[in-house]
């Protein structure tokens, strides 16, 4: 049961786009501050790779900013970051180590796949909510980053979205 100054603080609280809007005058760099994404990380999965997000979760002072960030590690040999789209935002992507190749596929009906591959320094950028991929084709480790349009761009993974909802598809 919340009373005194907590149900005052309760009442006049303020959510914009779902999460809490901290009063300014409380604010501290915590809130917009996040460290580590200088650290490889593990991708030793499925599907090779890893994002790591810094998104409005991550740093609370995103909030309708409009922007985040990922990091994005890619094993050796075939790390995939599988077709996926961001239903919420554009992104825009710099390879930092290794080689990609990347792309996307334009919307119906023309259904063309724009790629290329990119080295270190290479930027490419997938328009909003149009699926793509990255692929890496080299024999050492890949990292990229990359912005996106959005505190919060969400994302759907194609394969998962298609062979695995709960519950499932009707195959017929």
């Amino acid at each position: 049961m919340l009373h005194g100054n907590n149900f005052l603080l309760f009442i006049y609280a303020v959510f914009v786009n779902g999460k809490f809007c901290k009063d300014p005058k409380l604010a501290k760099a915590e809130d917009f501050y996040y460290s580590g994404l200088n650290i490889p990380r593990n991708t030793s999965n499925p599907v090779g790779s890893t994002v790591t997000p810094v998104n409005v979760a991550q740093i609370p002072g995103l909030n309708t900013l409009g922007i985040s960030l990922v990091r994005i590690d890619y094993a050796p040999n075939d790390g995939l970051n599988p077709p996926h789209t961001h239903p919420r935002a554009t992104e825009i992507l710099v390879v930092v180590e290794g080689t990609l190749y990347v792309g996307f596929v334009t919307s119906n009906t023309d259904n063309r796949l724009i790629a290329k591959v990119l080295y270190p320094g290479d930027v490419f950028v997938f328009p909003i909510g149009l699926i793509h991929f990255q692929f890496n084709e080299g024999k050492t480790k890949a990292v990229a980053f990359a912005g996106l349009s959005s505190q919060n761009p969400g994302v759907i993974t194609i394969a998962n979205a298609v062979f695995g909802p709960n519950p499932s598809i009707n195959p017929d």
